[in-house]
């Protein structure tokens, strides 16, 4: 495989847009799915993994994409603040990014392996995909023939395809499942022909709300684990050390400000997205000026009003298709954090850790306080962190506290 540095120009660019199309998939799905405009979500990963790229001094190759740990929290933050309200949540999730950057920092990284175990990250994870399964049964209820289409297109992708292709399931599904319905007569063309072919995307001005932050602040967990591990493959790919340079810090505190920049504008929280460096492994490329090509390629690409008016014709159907594969395997990935890790699960301890999150997410319980409600992904991961904080670990009849 050619070497990034001898790549020309022209052959770069060409990389980079392969590379946005890897991540363009889940980008699009999570505000298709939480009222969110999809060309908003495009033009923040951009911004925000450029503003990255920025605070790392332009050495790490990261794209930033929506992120799925946060679909469920933002339909229930809607329901109780508002959309607007649910926004001003996103700002809460990079101040924990900056807190976490802070400590890093501060403690190095063991005090983030102390906090987030995967105990308790393993079944945060599970929560994620489980918390929405019905949300994907109801959605591909609505027209089976359409949704079967979209989910065996991304399991032969996911199972049998070779290259990039591989690597987008999700856009595959999607694209088949579209061409399905538009053959089926399901789909009016009428708003994609009378879109114009420039536009802003529509932007969300977010309604300040400590509930809606505090609600929200907690789920920041699962991505911060998720955005130390992706850094240690990248590390593994381009065969250096960013958690020593620039630091672990940096790469954090420059994921927290995208967040906050996506925030205040009405895009989705972004997260290190695993799927482009997949596609860094398969190209040997791992150049970070190509994935800020992608970054600038997607915000290009929200500037275009026909691809957003595209992208709000989708049937609900053939998402909920792709959204059956995709949050059953966010859950398996959280069984397959803990069996990785080596987790105990016949230490007592573990079980009531695992426990308590899994049947105080998928349960539905609330903790409320006058107008404050604390519930769902969030509230069972602070139990879980708590709970591993305070349960002393038991080992030959002894007590040995943490």
């Amino acid at each position: 495989m050619e070497n990034v540095k001898q790549l020309s120009p022209l052959s770069k660019t060409v990389v980079g847009v392969q590379f946005l199309f890897v991540a363009f998939g889940a980008t699009v799905l999570v505000p298709l799915l939480v009222g969110l405009d999809p060309s908003t979500a495009l033009f923040t990963a951009g911004i925000g993994t450029l503003v990255f790229h920025l605070v790392t001094k332009g050495m790490v190759p990261i794209f930033l994409g929506s992120s799925f740990a946060f679909i469920a929290p933002i339909i229930k933050a809607t329901e109780l603040y508002g959309l607007a309200g649910a926004i001003s949540g996103f700002l809460a999730v990079g101040l924990v990014y900056f807190v976490m950057s802070a400590i890093v920092k501060w403690q190095g990284i063991k005090v983030i392996q102390k906090l987030f175990p995967p105990v308790v990250i393993g079944p945060v994870i599970m929560l994620i995909g489980l918390s929405l399964s019905s949300t994907g049964v109801n959605m591909a209820s609505e027209n089976w023939i359409l949704a079967i289409i979209a989910l065996a297109t991304a399991i032969v992708i996911s199972m049998f395809a070779k290259g990039l292709l591989k690597l987008i399931p999700i856009f595959g599904g999607i694209v088949v499942g579209y061409i399905a319905a538009w053959l089926m007569g399901v789909i009016d063309l009428t708003p994609v022909i009378e879109a114009p072919w420039l536009g802003l995307p529509q932007f969300v001005t977010p309604k300040f709300s400590w509930e809606a932050m505090i609600f929200m602040a907690p789920v920041a967990i699962a991505p911060v684990i998720e955005h130390v591990g992706d850094l240690y493959v990248v590390n593994q790919v381009a065969g250096k050390d960013f958690v020593k340079n620039p630091g672990l810090h940096r790469t954090m505190f420059g994921d927290g400000l995208a967040c906050c920049i996506a925030g205040f504008i009405g895009g989705p929280p972004v997260t290190t997205y695993s799927e482009v460096t997949g596609a860094m492994v398969l190209t040997k490329v791992t150049d970070p000026m190509v994935i800020r090509i992608a970054a600038v390629t997607g915000i290009l690409f929200s500037l275009i009003g026909k691809v957003s008016a595209v992208l709000k014709s989708i049937p609900s159907s053939v998402l909920g298709g792709i959204m059956l594969l995709l949050f059953g395997m966010i859950a398996a990935t959280g069984v397959s954090n803990m069996i990785n890790n080596k987790t105990d699960m016949s230490d007592t301890r573990n079980l009531i850790i695992v426990s308590l999150i899994l049947t105080t997410g998928i349960g539905g319980a609330v903790f409320q306080v006058g107008n404050f409600t604390f519930a769902g992904i969030g509230l069972a991961a602070m139990v879980g962190v708590i709970l591993n904080l305070i349960l002393p670990r038991i080992k030959e009849n002894k007590v040995e506290n943490d």
